[in-house]
Formats: structure tokens, C-alpha cells, sequence
């Protein structure tokens, strides 16, 4: 005979961590599909199938889950540019900063969509975020500082603006991705192919390089 102890079921244990980071991913999928205004509460609750209360006691409100999926977000891209290892060639240390860049818009494809929400939103949400900008931070001074050390070898144009730089930088990665798919029809290929892919990133940094390598503008 069974005594109670052995018969009472051991009460499901929950890991923090891994639930916050399981509804951060459903969320992000949530925001991405939907939008900021569209994406709701009870559908990521159903999706991760927990209870509304529990996605509340990580998170405050929906705003609240909203810039945390675009700090992840943010955070995913630093993860991959603080990977770049600098050889001192600023020419090569460039190329690669672009291939990263553009790589990483490839690969998260979901980026793009909440840049998008958030872009509606005029940046409402990631204003109210303290680790966004700063997540940036390192992306803003290695290409300063890669474009600097080509200005002063002479390699660069000098003419050259971050700013501008990374603008475009951005727009060569971003808009394959975001437009890929009426791009696909119109042009009759597929930008979903893995060649396609493959082509763009070194067209981007082919573009990049060839600006910034030619120096005609500054001459007399």
C-alpha cells in the first residue's frame, strides 16, 4: 500500500531562465509576425503555454516584453560584430565589417520586421531602453576607427563619413532581405537561395570597398 507521500505527484519545477528566454523567443516570433500594435498577450501565452500571470511577473506590460525583444535583438548583432577580429589592414578590417554586418541581416530575418514596428512607433520604445544605444556603441567605434586608420594611409576616401557609411552599409544588407519577396517575382529569380545569398554579401562589400577605395573626389 501506498503511503500519501509516495503517492502525491512532485510538483512541477519551472527554470527562470529558461521560461523567460522561451517567451522572449515566442515573443519576438509574436512582434515580428504581427507588429507591436497587432502582436498580443494571450496569443504568446498560447504559445508558450503558460499562464498570463507568469508572463507578467517577468515582464511589466506589453511594452515592457517588447523592448526586451528589441534589446535581444540588438544584442544578437553586437554578439556577432564583437566577434570581428581586427588584422590592422584597415582595407580588409573593412571588407569584413560589411560581410558581418550584411551576414547578420541575412540571417535574422525577424530583425528587419520589428525595425519596422519600431520605425512606425518613431522609436518610441528602444528611446526608453538603457543598454540599446550602448549595444551600438562598439559597432560605432570600430568603423570609425577602421575608416580613420584607411583616411590616414591614404587608402580611403577622405571625404568618408561613418554616418553615411553605415546608412549604407545598412541598406545594402537590409533592403534584400525585406524586400525578397516581390523582388523575387518581379525579377524573375530566387533571393532565397542560398547563391543569391552568397552573391549579395560580396556585392555589398564590393560596392562599399569601391567607394571608399576611390580616392578621384579628392583629387584637384
Amino acid at each position: 500500500m501506498k503511503t500519501n507521500a509516495q503517492a502525491a505527484p512532485k510538483p512541477k519545477t519551472r527554470n527562470a531562465a529558461v521560461t523567460r528566454e522561451n517567451i522572449l523567443k515566442v515573443a519576438t516570433r509574436e512582434f515580428a509576425e504581427r507588429g507591436y500594435d497587432g502582436a498580443s498577450i494571450e496569443a504568446i501565452v498560447l504559445r508558450c503555454e503558460i499562464s498570463k500571470n507568469l508572463i507578467y511577473h517577468y515582464f511589466d506590460s506589453k511594452e515592457g516584453l517588447f523592448i526586451e525583444v528589441m534589446e535581444r535583438a540588438y544584442g544578437a548583432m553586437r554578439e556577432r560584430q564583437n566577434g570581428l577580429v581586427l588584422s590592422g589592414d584597415p582595407v580588409s578590417d573593412m571588407r569584413t565589417l560589411v560581410e558581418k554586418t550584411v551576414q547578420h541581416f541575412i540571417d535574422q530575418p525577424d530583425f528587419h520586421l520589428l525595425l519596422s514596428t519600431e520605425n512606425l512607433h518613431k522609436a518610441s520604445h528602444i528611446q526608453k531602453s538603457a543598454v540599446i544605444s550602448q549595444m551600438f556603441n562598439p559597432l560605432r567605434a570600430a568603423l570609425s576607427a577602421i575608416l580613420q586608420q584607411g583616411k590616414d594611409q591614404g587608402v580611403f576616401r577622405q571625404d568618408a563619413e561613418w554616418v553615411d557609411l553605415y546608412v549604407s552599409i545598412s541598406g545594402l544588407g537590409a533592403y534584400f532581405i525585406t524586400n525578397r519577396y516581390t523582388l523575387s517575382y518581379v525579377l524573375g529569380v530566387d533571393l532565397n537561395s542560398p547563391e543569391r545569398k552568397a552573391s549579395r554579401l560580396k556585392h555589398a562589400a564590393d560596392v562599399v570597398m569601391s567607394y571608399l577605395c576611390d580616392l578621384r573626389s579628392d583629387r584637384p
